[in-house]
Formats: C-alpha cells, structure tokens, sequence
C-alpha cells in the first residue's frame, strides 16, 4: 500500500483519514465524482465518517451529501449524530434544503 499524506491537493496521495484503503485522491475524486460508482455511497460515508469535517467539502459537494444522506447515514457510526444535528441545523437556518 502506499504511505498515507496529509496533502490533499497531490493527486497521488493516499488520504490519511483512507488508512484502509489503497485509493489515492485522484481516484477518491473519480469515484465520488461518479454517483453511479458501485462504491460511491461506501467512500462518501468514510469520507464524512474520517475525515476532518472542512475537508469533506473537498471531496464530496454539500447538495449531493443532502441528496443522498439517507443512504450515506447509516455507515457513519460514531459521527451520526453530529452529521444529523449540523444537517438539522442548517436546515433549520434555511441553509439546505
């Protein structure tokens, strides 16, 4: 496997919060750029799941984890409920729909 990195903007790095996975983020970006990627609901979770929550925005758009939050909430653990109360909240600020 490839050394994890912290540096997101080097396509061939492998993320550290992918510490499982042998993805670099140019191959992060293709999948979650492709909804229809047999993995996408998989990598959107983790993402959201280990990442650092400004750097989910780096990956994955806010309309497309509102679009599919119903199926990407059950992979995220320990991160559910904080990911419901900000989703939540800005629903409530009118900030998403």
């Amino acid at each position: 496997m490839r050394p994890l990195g912290t540096d997101l903007a080097d396509p061939n790095t492998r993320p550290w919060f992918l510490w499982d996975e042998d993805v670099s983020v140019s191959e992060l970006r293709a999948i979650l750029g492709d909804e229809a990627h047999p993995r996408w609901v998989e990598l959107a979770a983790k993402v959201i799941r280990e990442a650092r929550d400004d750097e989910v925005w780096d990956f994955l758009p806010l309309a497309r984890v509102v679009a599919r939050y119903a199926e990407i909430r059950p992979r995220l653990g320990r991160r559910r409920a904080f990911w419901d109360d900000l989703l939540e909240g800005w629903r409530a600020d009118g900030l998403v729909a």
